[in-house]
C-alpha cells in the first residue's frame, strides 16, 4: 500500500479539494482510503457530499496524582512546558486540564511514580463508503482539546488498518495547514507528499516553509500549483527550484471547480486530474 500525504503550509490553497479528486482519479483503477486528517476541521465528506458513520472514539490520557506518593516537591510543575499544573511549596499539585495537551513529560518527571493515568474523551473516527474503490476515514477533535496531533495520529492508525483489511493499494492523507505538530503526525513515514500551493507572495512564502518541514523529515515530495493562471507562476518554480522538488501538476483557475467545491458536488468532477 503506497501512502501519499497531501499538505502545504497556507490555508485555503487547494488541499482539501486536490486530495479528494485525486484520490477519486486513483479510485478509478485502484482500491483506495481517503483520510482526512484535518480533524479540527474535516470537510473531505461535505466535497464528496457523504454522510459519515461514526465508527468509535478516541481517548486521551491526563495525569491523575495518588496524594499518598505524592511528595509535594513540585518538579512535576517544573517540567510542564504547557504550564498547565499549579503547585505551591508544601501543597500537592493542581492539574489544570483545559491546558493540559497529555503529553505525559510530568509522568516521567515523578520519580515517587505519584502520578498517574486517567482517560477522557478527545475525539471521534468517521467512516463512509463513497464508491466501489473509494472509502473515506475523518477524523473529529472535541472543542476546546488543546493539542490534535495524538486524535490525527489515532485517526490515521485507524484509516492504515482499514486500509489493509479491505486491500487498499493507496492511502491518502488530507493534513491540516500550517506546519504544527498535528501536520507531522499525518504526513510522517509517508511514501510521498504533494505540498499543495498557489503562485502568490503568500503561497511562495508559506511553500518554502513546508517544504523545509518536509525536507527535515526525509519525505519525498512533489508541488502542486493550484490556480497555476493566476498570479506570478516564477515564485512557486523559484522555491521548488530551491528546495529540489519537482512541480507535479498545475491546476488552473477553474469556475467549474469552484462551482463544484461550493456546492459539495466535487465527486461530479471525476477524472478531472
Amino acid at each position: 500500500m503506497i501512502k501519499i500525504a497531501v499538505t502545504g503550509g497556507k490555508g485555503g490553497t487547494g488541499k482539501s479539494t486536490f486530495s479528494v479528486l485525486h484520490s477519486l482519479k486513483l479510485a478509478e483503477k485502484s482500491k483506495v482510503v481517503l483520510c482526512d486528517a484535518d480533524v479540527e476541521c474535516p470537510n473531505d465528506h461535505l466535497l464528496l457530499g457523504a454522510k459519515l458513520e461514526k465508527q468509535e472514539n478516541i481517548f486521551g490520557e491526563y495525569p491523575k496524582l495518588d496524594e499518598s506518593k505524592c511528595l509535594k516537591c513540585g518538579e512535576c510543575s517544573r517540567i510542564c512546558r504547557q504550564n498547565a499544573i499549579f503547585w505551591v511549596k508544601g501543597k500537592n499539585p493542581v492539574f489544570v486540564e483545559n491546558v493540559c495537551n497529555a503529553c505525559g513529560a510530568c509522568i516521567i518527571a515523578c520519580k515517587q511514580k505519584a502520578i498517574g493515568t486517567k482517560k477522557k474523551q478527545t475525539g471521534e473516527i468517521f467512516r463512509s463508503k463513497i464508491n466501489e474503490n473509494l472509502w473515506l476515514v475523518s477524523g473529529l477533535s472535541n472543542p476546546q482539546t488543546i493539542e490534535t496531533s495524538g486524535i490525527v495520529q489515532k485517526t490515521r492508525e485507524f484509516a492504515e488498518k482499514f486500509a489493509k483489511k479491505i486491500g487498499a493499494d493507496f492511502l491518502v492523507i488530507d493534513s491540516a495547514a500550517g506546519m504544527h505538530c498535528p501536520v507531522v503526525s499525518a504526513v510522517i513515514n509517508s511514501d510521498k507528499c504533494f505540498a499543495v500551493t498557489e503562485p502568490t507572495p503568500l503561497g511562495e512564502h508559506d511553500l518554502a516553509l513546508i517544504l523545509e518541514l518536509l525536507e527535515k523529515l526525509g519525505l519525498k515530495t512533489e508541488v502542486i500549483i493550484n490556480k497555476a493562471n493566476v498570479g506570478k507562476k516564477a515564485l512557486i518554480e523559484r522555491i521548488a527550484k530551491k528546495f529540489g522538488v519537482k512541480i507535479a501538476k498545475e491546476i488552473p483557475y477553474s469556475k467549474k471547480i469552484i462551482q463544484a467545491y461550493s456546492t459539495g458536488k466535487i465527486k461530479k468532477l471525476e477524472g478531472l486530474l
